[in-house]
């Protein structure tokens, strides 16, 4: 199952607590785009190499005009421990209630290892200075996701 949101819709409004406990939410950031980026749980392999692209692309990023936010079910002092373990210079909202992400509709059954789990999909949301979805991955690369996303030119 993938989101139910396409490129061109209306990015759904949010807001929750980051890794310092501060609130973020999408309408801080209008007047810019913004990378919105679904991972599944802090500090596991592949979301510690998605983050690390993007940290080690974020001023790549911001060049571009990009804001980065994070979200995962994890809570906010995971987030920290993740944050200050890797360095990562941008927001991580807390999502434990998984409020946002069924908005974003990133939540549902997936295959991982053969088995059908219910967990988070990975899927990272550019979105414009109106608040419009312009591309969504529904498949990251992540070791290649900065560049992706700059090329996408969204």
């Amino acid at each position: 199952m993938a989101t139910h949101l396409k490129a061109g819709d209306k990015a759904p409004a949010f807001s929750g607590a980051d890794q310092d406990g501060n609130k973020v939410s999408l309408a801080d950031f209008k007047g810019k785009k913004v990378v919105l980026f679904f991972y599944p749980a802090d500090d596991t392999p592949v979301c510690t190499v998605q983050a690390c692209n993007l940290r080690d692309n974020h001023a790549l990023l911001k060049q571009h005009g990009y804001q980065v936010i994070g979200i995962s079910p994890d809570d906010s002092a995971s987030h920290k421990k993740f944050e200050q373990k890797f360095s990562l210079p941008f927001p991580l909202v807390a999502d434990p209630k998984r409020t946002i992400i069924e908005k974003y509709g990133v939540w549902g059954e997936k295959n991982m290892y053969g088995n059908t789990v219910i967990g988070l999909h990975r899927t990272t949301f550019v979105i414009d200075e109106k608040g419009v979805i312009g591309k969504i991955f529904l498949r990251p690369r992540n070791k290649q996701h900065a560049e992706e996303i700059i090329k996408s030119g969204s």
